[in-house]
């Protein structure tokens, strides 16, 4: 494999480029964007080695990676895998999984799209936001690899593993399900605990003299791109209507027991909440 475009050079794509120029994967690397912005920044920050329109990209390359907003690769996943050669794997990036692997599942090339989602990301966006060292360390899933050539997933998993990831394997809709809690739920109530101080605090100097380091971390993901979130969340949508449901009953137990001042049962909540640091400690 010598020749990989990648669509979308922002903080997820840019940053994969940057990791695979730093290990010396591919001897080419092609970036395709719709932003001019975009494309200008990556090419100047030496992220890709040249820019290319997106199918002419395509027949050239050994490897597609789509790190795209969940609808752009809805949009466009079915129409690569109509012309790619036969030699070429596409991968994506997206943070939902299930809709686009049922969208393919029947595709005449569906075997050479492997599936996956490295658990990697920052609050930025952008080229300027790429880095190489974020995959380090983290975790890549592929879903529904039965359904991907055994030549094409073990191809992924082994750039996924000269990046130093962890990767691992599981169904699309055992997926969607676990992230809607471990992602996306952080997402939205980043987001719903902005909103609401915007609300209901209106002295923007007060906000940024009183906020201390616990608010700041919590609501660090509500600065994350609207337009690669809004998609996400409808994608998920099931599971996260799920897990939103589940969440507002706990802050419903927690209200009434601090409604009710009832000083025993809160330390115990805490202190059991508490376990969640032994489990991320792993």
């Amino acid at each position: 494999m010598k020749t990989v475009t990648i669509v979308g050079l922002g903080l997820i794509g840019g940053s994969f480029a940057l990791a695979l120029k730093k290990v010396g994967n591919f001897e080419k690397i092609i970036g395709v964007d719709g932003s001019l912005q975009h494309c200008k920044e990556a090419l100047e920050l030496g992220i890709v080695d040249t820019l290319g329109e997106l199918k002419e990209s395509v027949l050239q390359s050994d490897l597609v990676v789509l790190a795209i907003p969940i609808n752009a690769i809805q949009r466009i996943l079915p129409q690569i895998l109509d012309y790619i050669p036969a030699k070429t794997i596409v991968m994506d990036m997206g943070s939902t999984k299930e809709g686009i692997c049922k969208l393919v599942k029947n595709h005449p090339n569906r075997k050479n799209f492997v599936a996956t989602h490295p658990i990697a990301g920052t609050e930025n966006s952008g080229p300027k936001a790429a880095y190489p060292e974020l995959y380090l360390n983290k975790v890549a899933i592929i879903c529904d690899a039965e359904d991907s050539s055994i030549q094409a997933v073990k191809k992924i998993q082994k750039i996924y593993q000269s990046l130093w990831m962890n990767v691992i394997s599981m169904t699309s809709n055992a997926h969607d399900q676990h992230i809607a809690y471990v992602s996306h739920l952080s997402h939205i109530t980043s987001f719903a605990l902005g909103q609401t101080v915007l609300e209901e605090e209106a002295n923007e100097k007060a906000i940024f003299d009183m906020a201390g380091s616990g608010f700041e971390s919590t609501v660090r993901l509500a600065k994350s791109s609207p337009a690669m979130w809004t998609p996400i969340f409808l994608q998920n949508r099931e599971n996260l209507l799920i897990a939103i449901d589940a969440y507002q009953a706990q802050l419903g137990k927690l209200r009434r027991m601090i409604d009710q001042k009832d000083e025993q049962g809160i330390e115990k909540y805490l202190t059991e909440t508490n376990t969640i640091r032994r489990i991320l400690k792993k």
